[in-house]
């Protein structure tokens, strides 16, 4: 592997970053200062370093994405682009979305390679938060959130108990739901007469999507977002 794409899979920085800290000589290859991009290294046996901090090679990878609209969760789709091609450093990861967001849906979407945390995350039984922005075709009414409350009657079953709040702008409301149907947000404002205009996800359990991130891009999970995300 090349020592930028490695530095660059490593969260050091953007594969444009990463050649410019190696041309200052910030970079040493077993204790050599390194500045051609161009140099393979392996990235189990070499001592890769920037700014003499070690680089330790990590195999399983944890991002937050804000996703865009009109990209599809999925790893491979012949009429749409997926949300993996916003990774082209990580596509030899094998890095998958964990649940999904509709096409025209934003916000956070978290990206890994470890089967064990999506199962973590989106397995029914542990019941994980999601709270979504949403703007609607009507304003919500005081009913409205009661409806959510009570549980939304849905043609695949009645839906858990979720939380609808009023949000300052009119026609913004705020929606908590704890489980991941398909399309349900959309079908809960649909079954009270209402319609869903923009979609974004703003948090999962008590992890926020970070709003330094803008539409597109993305960042590595740190310590306090697994703390919040329940998993250590």
């Amino acid at each position: 592997m090349r020592i930028d794409k490695f530095l660059a899979n490593m969260g050091v920085g953007t594969r444009t970053e990463v050649k410019q800290l190696l041309k200052k000589g910030r970079v040493t290859l077993n204790g050599t200062v390194e500045k051609s991009a161009k140099t393979n290294v392996n990235a189990l046996e070499d001592y890769i370093a920037v700014d003499n901090n070690h680089i330790v090679y990590i195999d399983k990878l944890y991002l937050m994405l804000n996703k865009p609209q009109g990209y599809v969760c999925a790893t491979e789709d012949n009429q749409h682009q997926t949300v993996i091609d916003l990774f082209k450093d990580y596509k030899d990861f094998h890095i998958f979305p964990v649940g999904r967001l509709d096409k025209d849906t934003e916000g956070l979407l978290l990206i890994t390679n470890d089967g064990d945390f999506s199962h973590q995350l989106m397995s029914p039984n542990k019941h994980v938060s999601k709270t979504y922005e949403v703007l609607s075709e009507k304003s919500i009414t005081n009913n409205d959130i009661e409806l959510f409350k009570t549980g939304i009657e849905l043609h695949d079953g009645l839906a858990k108990p979720a939380t609808l709040v009023k949000a300052q702008e009119e026609r913004k409301s705020f929606v908590t739901i704890t489980e991941g149907r398909y399309h349900q947000v959309k079908r809960m404002f649909h079954a009270i007469n209402n319609e869903v205009l923009a979609l974004k996800r703003i948090s999962i359990g008590d992890l926020q999507l970070d709003e330094q991130l803008a539409v597109g891009e993305y960042r590595h999970l740190k310590e306090q977002d697994f703390e919040q995300l329940g998993i250590k």
